[in-house]
């Protein structure tokens, strides 16, 4: 309760300059006075009596707040002690008086004789006087009183501050728009000298006034900062946060201002109307019977006495909670109509005589279904010339079926509407009850469209907030939707028809209300069926879908569900859809739709038995006999339309009919025309007994009973539309078909009946009569965008493009049909017309007005980023890509509001333009931004596995693995098999030497596909540089097994061939790889292998010194030389088969070429080869192949310093896979000069490397044996040259002599004279195996 005292006491012991807290209390005190919290404007005056000494301008406002509160005499006796003040008796009298008149019984000689003083007092009243009646005056809302006063006040006052504040706060809250537009120069005038809390609160209002939003946001933050703890401001930005529809930040304000005030009313309902409104779930609707209890606790706390503040907070929500009872008719629900019901019976209770109260009571139990009550209440009022209370009468009574008293009040207040202002809810009253009397659908549709006109004219200018929500009346526009509804047929339009006119203004009835409130779930039920009954099928279910995420138990939307299943040919869906409703309410049973649908799955089914028995049960069900009656189960309402009633009728018969039995088909058609005679849906079932002649094949029966169906009857339309097919799809009379539709053209002329007969021409292939029609239609109803489009469209189907392009250009010069630049540009990108496209398409975007850019911007700029990628090299493209950006992310945001339903399909076209963005900066190496872009996407669309496998590409690329394998995980948690993300996977756990996993990831996948052979190549190279060559075998196997004709599939020869190769068998490698030479997939890596093969087929360390010695002792023959020669011919011949896609490619070609020139190891080709790698090297900064090959060249012209620097450089360089075979060879060569030099550590430290990233490494082997054999470690040079053995396969003689000689020297004889045999069954010629190493073998072990 002292709240306000906490506040006064901490600001007002100031740190800052004195003046700029001065106006604080009475800034707060009179926005507590002028917003009707009295009660806090009683606990602020006395909080601030205490700190200001009893000052009696506080004493006033203290009296004035007991006052508003009924508290007379207390408020009398306080005013008195005040009334000889100079400066304060002139407002004392004026209150006196009104407290008077606020008497049951006022003395009206006091009055008299207070006026008179009044009178006396304000002709030598001095200004701080007349400021503080002017202040009374304003906040009792007499502002053009208060007015006179003030300006007196500033006359007499040379201009005073406070008076032109005064003045500007006057002005702006007087409702009257010639005062209110100078009220901004008044508060900058006011403003001048200091910052005053008051006149920045009032320099919001105008801004708020003049709809600038953002500068009185601007303000408000200013007012936060200057006084933290002046709570209006607090509120103040949370309901303009809500002018500028930002829900978020209103709900961040409401939870910052219950940090300072716990209790704070405001706040309090801002977060219930928040969980009500935005959502929609029954989670939220529990926290808003929460928060709606700590609103009642906190006015019972801090407004006790205050009726219209329980009322005014009661508002927003009983105009938005009855629809939710469709759906939630359970004991939550039930709380928040208690809750609401509590806050007007207290309001009542404390002001029992007020009528809008009473009117209200009776408004609340309508909403409980409490007819009778409802009706006492509305009598109850005592002031019998109430409008509301008569409407609320005449509403009753129309339910009750008491039409002829509704209809003798209706005409009473239309006849005084002149007088009382035009209601939007008398013309609906007017259209319900036009309906009951069977009236003509063009009056009710008329009624009912005056009714919505009048009904938004009030909401003209309104920004959304609370009084917006209250004004708007979700739950009465609901009920004139459902109005318009029955005037529907209730099945979708077949293809190439038009829907009924009222669905239009239905759909676009529901966007304003699912915009403004989302959580209205049976907004978004009802735009679902609307959407239905149009023919949009795919918006239908998105918006069901929406309402069964947010709750599972909507029984109707399951229904609707299962009716579009059943439309779609779905069958298994629609019962699927059936059963959740079951499922989810049992009583489901009770509804004749429910077996209605069963029944139409089971026809389809071919299970006529079932259905027949289904719909019999339909039947038996309480209501169904009397055409649009109700039924009760237990607490629930069931309502049945008479539609629906029919349609069970005529369902039975023609399912009775199906099955053969004809007599009791004609019989329960005989049923239907005596239930429903006289009714609307009689003409229903006339059609439907056509349809039954139809199957009988009585073509001219069917006919004839059709055209007994006169314009003035309600199915005219319908039964026309029936013969015309009649004349199309069973005589296929197209000429009788079309006379169909232009009759009804010439009897109900009318824009639909004229787009039916278009469509007719359409469907006849007769565009150009269409055409004639369209434009017939158009100037009936020029603001039509459909028609406009169907025109283009059928010019387009006359292949007369350039008068469509030109219809195009002249309906766009009227500025009324900008939409229509889209079916421009699309027919320009068919015509490669790609400059023109691009130019409409901008003008598209910039003649949208900024306020009311619709849904379809973000396709318009979709639609120019495809045409941008026509042309991808050009400028503008990232341009283009961004603007696109800006304008789905101002799309997204409006969608949220008016589309919930519409979300996911925008937030994937917010992705996919975000991912181009992404693959644009990455085409361009700018990968940081790609990576920002790509994950943009995934904020809007976080499982596209397509954009996460782009992402963690980049990541690899990057060197970022942990970011990578955290991307891949996440895609192979929710698809197991994802091909590319296990293949990722692996490359990250080989780059982290974890090869056994990674050899695992490749596993999976080749145990589901065997054949796929770009991952057994990779499995293949990942096995050689794990160390587990033997296993390769085993996968190849599988391969061959998968299928006979494996052994010929190019793939499977290339990764034999990689096995073969990495296994030391080069000329088993090349058969191979030869047979997988000429396949478009595989060839050139093939042949590149293959080149590589013939330059080097004993894989030596080409340039290398250290083995030099010894190899050449066994391999200068001149045999050997020629087959080198002949080898490097070979290659060269297979250089010209290989075609560069790639710049890379180009520069891999180029360096092979002249490889070749080293191979001939003449010293002119190889300084031409060097000069050609140096090229290299300079283009392409940190070229690994280019630098290993300057290296080698460097070598082989034994300049050894330039190779070892050059190698050096690639020693620093971060590995990659890519240049993974070059970094090796690189490492070895350099090794190789480190072991000549006789630096065997750094040399070790390279080989050491070289395993760490290929354990099957047969030259690292022989190199570290040569170091251990010459550091005389004969066991270490022995387990070294084994594993050199080992990994080329023991095929190669000269490790075979290596490893025997270590052997040898290790006293291993045994295990030497075996590796002697093998070498020597090979190679029976090796010198010196035998004497310096058989031989003492053997004589060793003899002695």
């Amino acid at each position: 309760l002292d709240l306000q005292t906490v506040f006064l006491s901490s600001l007002l012991n100031p740190c800052k300059c004195n003046h700029l807290f001065l106006s604080f209390p009475q800034a707060l005190i009179k926005y507590y006075c002028y917003e009707k919290y009295f009660n806090h404007a009683v606990n602020a005056a006395a909080a601030a009596q205490r700190k200001f000494s009893n000052d009696p301008i506080y004493t006033f406002f203290h009296a004035y707040g007991t006052l508003m509160q009924d508290q007379i005499q207390e408020a009398s006796a306080e005013l008195d002690t005040i009334r000889d003040d100079r400066d304060m008796s002139l407002c004392t009298l004026m209150a006196l008086v009104y407290a008077e008149k606020k008497k049951t019984n006022p003395d009206r000689e006091v009055i008299q004789e207070l006026d008179a003083k009044v009178k006396e007092d304000r002709k030598s009243a001095p200004p701080k006087s007349l400021y503080y009646a002017g202040t009374f005056l304003w906040l009792l809302g007499r502002n053009d009183k208060a007015r006179d006063y003030t300006e007196r006040m500033i006359k007499f006052s040379n201009g005073s501050r406070e008076g032109i504040i005064l003045k500007a706060w006057i002005d702006v809250t007087s409702g009257k728009d010639a005062y209110a537009r100078k009220a901004g120069k008044y508060f900058d005038e006011g403003l001048k000298e200091r910052a005053d809390v008051f006149a920045l609160m009032g320099k919001a209002q105008y801004y708020e006034y003049r709809q600038n939003y953002s500068g009185a946001l601007e303000i408000v933050n200013q007012v936060i900062v200057s006084f933290p703890g002046f709570i209006p401001a607090l509120i103040k930005k949370m309901k303009v946060l809500l002018n500028l529809q930002d829900w978020e930040q209103t709900v961040d304000a409401a939870h910052r201002l219950l940090q300072k005030d716990k209790n704070n009313p405001e706040a309090l309902r801002m977060l219930a109307l928040h969980s009500l409104c935005r959502d929609g779930d029954i989670t939220e609707v529990k926290f808003s019977v929460k928060q709606l209890s700590n609103l009642i606790s906190s006015l019972d706390i801090l407004e006790p006495h205050n009726p219209e503040l329980y009322y005014k907070m009661s508002l927003a929500f009983t105009r938005v909670v009855r629809p939710f009872s469709v759906f939630f008719f359970n004991s939550i629900l039930q709380k928040v109509i208690e809750q609401t019901l509590r806050m007007v019976e207290r309001a009542f209770s404390v002001a029992s005589g007020d009528s809008d109260l009473a009117t209200e009571l009776g408004y609340q139990m309508v909403l409980q279904g409490r007819i009778r009550e409802a009706m006492k209440w509305y009598i109850i009022d005592r002031d019998r010339t109430s409008v509301s209370a008569m409407t609320g009468i005449i509403r009753c009574q129309l339910i009750e079926g008491h039409l002829e008293d509704a209809e003798q009040k209706l005409e009473f207040l239309t006849e005084i509407q002149q007088s009382i202002g035009k209601s939007g809810e008398l013309s609906y009253l007017r259209a319900v009850l036009a309906a009951k009397k069977r009236r003509s659908q063009e009056e009710v549709t008329n009624l009912l469209n005056d009714a919505v006109d009048t009904h938004f004219s009030s909401l003209q200018g309104l920004p959304l907030g609370v009084e917006y929500l209250e004004r708007l009346n979700p739950d009465f526009l609901l009920e004139i939707v459902k109005e318009y509804l029955a005037l529907c047929p209730a099945k979708p339009p077949a293809q190439g028809q038009a829907s009924a006119p009222q669905l239009q203004q239905c759909a676009s009835l529901l966007d304003k209300v699912v915009k403004i409130v989302p959580g209205l779930l049976q907004g978004v039920f009802l735009l679902a069926k609307v959407r239905y009954q149009s023919g949009d099928i795919d918006a239908a279910q998105s918006s069901l879908q929406h309402c069964l995420d947010q709750c599972p138990s909507l029984a109707d939307a399951h229904l609707l569900m299962a009716q579009i299943h059943l439309q779609q040919g779905s069958v298994a869906l629609c019962s699927q859809s059936l059963e959740l409703c079951l499922s989810h309410n049992f009583e489901i049973r009770d509804h004749p739709l429910y077996h209605l649908i069963k029944a139409q799955a089971k026809k389809k089914m071919g299970e006529l038995t079932e259905a027949i028995q289904t719909l019999q049960m339909a039947m038996s069900l309480p209501g169904i006999r009397r055409a649009g009656s109700s039924s009760k189960s237990k607490n629930k309402k069931t309502e049945l339309s008479s539609a629906d009633c029919v349609s069970v009728f005529l369902e039975l018969a023609e399912a009775l009919w199906l099955n053969g039995e004809q007599h009791e088909a004609a019989k329960m058609m005989q049923d239907a025309i005596n239930e429903f005679s006289g009714t609307p849906e009689e003409l229903r079932v006339t059609i439907a007994n056509a349809d039954l002649a139809l199957l009988r094949g009585d073509t001219e029966l069917a006919l004839s009973m059709l055209r007994n169906i006169t314009p003035e009857q309600p199915y005219y339309i319908q039964a026309k539309e029936k013969m015309a097919d009649i004349y199309l799809n069973h005589r296929n009379e197209k000429r009788l078909y079309a006379s169909c539709y232009r009759e009804m053209v010439e009897k109900l002329p009318s824009p639909h009946t004229y787009l039916l007969l278009g469509d007719a021409y359409m469907n006849i292939q007769e565009p150009e009569k269409a055409i004639e029609v369209y434009e017939q239609a158009l100037k009936k109803n020029p603001k039509d965008g459909a028609l406009a489009s169907k025109i283009g469209k059928a010019l387009v189907k006359t292949h007369n493009y350039v008068k469509a392009i030109n219809y195009y250009e002249a309906a766009l010069k009227t500025e009324q049909q900008n939409f229509l630049r889209y079916d421009l540009a699309e027919l320009l990108m068919k015509m490669k017309q790609y400059e023109r496209c691009e130019r409409v398409l901008h003008d598209a975007l910039a003649h949208e007005p900024g306020n009311k850019r619709p849904i379809h911007d973000g396709v318009c700029t979709h639609g120019s980023v495809d045409t941008k990628k026509i042309g991808y090299a050009s400028v503008c493209y990232i341009d283009t890509l961004h603007c696109a950006r800006d304008v789905q992310a101002k799309v997204l945001k409006r969608v949220q509001l008016e589309q919930p339903d519409a979300v996911p399909m925008q937030k994937q076209l917010a992705a996919e333009i975000c991912a181009e963005i992404a693959k644009h900066y990455t085409s361009q190496r700018g990968y940081e931004r790609a990576v920002k872009f790509y994950k943009e996407a995934l904020v809007y669309c976080e499982t596209d596995r397509k954009v996460m496998l782009e992402l963690a590409r980049l990541y690899l690329t990057l060197g970022e693995v942990d970011a990578c394998q955290e991307q891949c995980s996440v895609i192979l948690k929710n698809d197991q098999f994802n091909e590319d993300a296990t293949l990722m996977m692996a490359d990250i756990m080989f780059r982290k030497e974890d090869y056994k996993q990674a050899v695992f990831h490749f596993q999976q996948l080749l145990e589901r596909e065997p054949d796929n052979y770009p991952t057994l190549s990779r499995l293949i190279d990942l096995l050689r540089r794990s160390g587990k060559l033997e296993d390769i075998p085993r996968f190849l196997d599988m391969a061959e097994k998968h299928s006979s004709r494996t052994k010929f599939e190019p793939g499977f020869n290339y990764c034999k061939g990689l096995h073969l190769w990495y296994t030391g068998e080069p000329n088993d490698a090349l058969r191979h790889f030869n047979k997988a030479r000429k396949d478009n997939d595989w060839g050139q890596n093939a042949v590149y292998n293959m080149i590589e093969i013939y330059l080097n087929p004993d894989n030596d360390t080409i340039g290398g010194e250290v083995f030099e010695t010894l190899d050449g002792e066994i391999g200068n023959s001149t045999e050997k030389q020629e087959s080198e020669q002949h080898a490097v011919r070979t290659a060269e011949k297979l250089l010209k088969e290989i075609k560069p896609q790639t710049p890379g490619g180009y520069t891999q070609l180029r360096i092979l070429e002249n490889y070749c020139f080293l191979a001939t190891k003449q010293k002119a080709n190889v300084e031409k080869a060097l000069s050609v790698f140096t090229e290299i090297a300079n283009n392409e900064k940190d070229h690994v192949p280019a630098l290993l090959a300057m290296a080698t060249a460097y070598m082989m012209l034994k300049q050894t310093p330039r190779a070892r620097n050059q190698l050096k450089r690639i020693a620093k360089m971060d590995w990659s896979i890519a240049d993974a075979d070059e970094f090796e060879k690189s490492w070895l060569l350099l090794a190789d000069i480190y072991i000549h030099s006789g630096k065997y550590d750094m040399a070790s430290d390279l080989l050491t490397k070289c395993l760490n990233r290929n354990k099957s490494c047969c030259k690292a082997y022989e190199y570290r044996g040569y170091i251990q054999e010459k550091e005389q470690a004969f066991r270490d040079a022995a387990l070294s040259y084994e594993m050199a053995w080992k990994y080329g396969n023991r095929t190669n003689p000269t490790i075979g002599y290596k490893l025997a000689f270590n052997y040898l020297k290790a006293k291993r004889h045994v295990d030497a004279i075996d590796v002697c045999h093998k070498v020597l069954a090979a190679h029976p010629n090796y010198p010196r195996m035998r004497k310096d190493i058989l031989d003492k073998a053997r004589a060793a072990l003899r002695s």
